[in-house]
C-alpha cells in the first residue's frame, strides 16, 4: 500500500509538471520488460532456425537398413546422411532411420502413420518385404501392404521411394518371380522411383563371399558403401530437386 501511495503521489506531481523524486516501481517495470524481450528473442530464434531447416528424409525398413550385425554408423543410411551433407551442405535433409530388424510390410504399415506425424518428412524410403518373403507370405498381401504405405506417404505430401529386395532362389521360381514383380508393379502403378534390388552385386557370388555375413542374408560393413552406390542414382535427382525448391 505504501508503494502504491508513493507511485500515486509521483503520478500527480508529474501531471502538475513536476518531477518524480524516485520511481523504483518504474525501474522494475523497465527491467522486467527488457528481460521479457530477451526471453522472447531466445525462444523465437530456434523456432526460426527450425522453420528454415529442410524437411527430413525417412527410412522405413528392416534389418538391411537397421544395420544388423554392424555398427549403425557404418550402415548405408548413415553413409547417405553424410553424402547428402557433402553434396548439399546446409540444404541437406537429415536422414531419420526408423528401420527395425525383422520388420515386415504389415509391421511397417502399422508403424507408418505415427512416423509421418512425428517427423513430417519430405521423402520416405520403403525398404521392406524381405521378411515377408523369408516367411513365405503371399506376395499379394505384401503388395497390398506396400501399396497402402505408398498411399499414406503421398497423402502426407511426401515422396515415396521403393527399395526392392530379392529372396534366395531355393524358394522356387514361381514364388521368387512373383515376389520380384511386386516392386515393379507398384512402381508402375504409382509412378514412384524404384531401386529393383538394393543388394545387386553384393548378395550374388562371387562377391557374396566377402560382402555378406555368414547368414548370407545381411551385408557386411564393407558392403555398405556399395549398397549406397546402388541406391544413390535414384536418390540424387530427388535430392537436387529438393535443394533447388528450398
Amino acid at each position: 500500500m505504501q508503494n502504491w501511495l508513493v507511485n500515486r503521489r509521483d503520478t500527480q506531481r508529474l501531471a502538475r509538471g513536476g518531477k518524480a523524486p524516485g520511481t523504483p516501481g518504474l525501474k522494475r517495470l523497465r527491467n522486467a520488460l527488457a528481460s521479457s524481450a530477451l526471453a522472447l528473442v531466445a525462444v523465437l530464434t530456434p523456432q526460426v532456425a527450425l522453420a528454415d531447416a529442410p524437411a527430413p528424409w525417412l527410412v522405413v525398413g528392416d534389418s538391411i537398413s537397421a544395420g544388423y550385425g554392424i555398427d549403425s554408423s557404418q550402415g548405408w543410411v548413415a553413409l547417405l546422411d553424410e553424402r547428402l551433407e557433402d553434396s548439399l551442405g546446409s540444404d541437406a535433409p537429415e536422414v531419420i532411420n526408423a528401420s527395425i530388424s525383422g520388420d515386415t510390410t504389415e509391421g511397417g504399415l502399422n508403424r507408418l502413420p505415427a512416423l509421418l506425424a512425428r517427423h513430417d518428412p519430405s521423402l520416405v524410403m520403403i525398404e521392406l518385404g524381405g521378411n515377408d518373403g523369408l516367411r513365405g507370405l503371399p506376395p499379394a498381401r505384401m503388395q497390398a501392404n506396400l501399396a497402402s504405405m505408398i498411399e499414406a506417404v503421398e497423402d502426407a505430401d511426401a515422396q515415396p521411394v521403393l527399395l526392392g529386395i530379392e529372396i534366395p532362389p531355393n524358394y522356387g521360381p514361381a514364388y521368387t518371380d512373383a515376389f520380384r514383380q511386386v516392386y515393379r508393379d507398384l512402381a508402375d502403378e504409382y509412378s514412384v522411383p524404384l531401386v529393383p534390388f538394393i543388394l545387386e552385386g553384393i548378395a550374388t557370388a562371387p562377391a557374396s563371399e566377402k560382402l555378406m555375413q555368414q547368414d548370407r542374408i545381411h551385408p557386411t560393413a564393407k558392403a555398405q558403401p556399395q549398397l549406397l552406390d546402388t541406391i544413390w542414382p535414384t536418390l540424387a535427382p530427388l535430392a537436387q530437386h529438393a535443394a533447388s525448391a528450398e
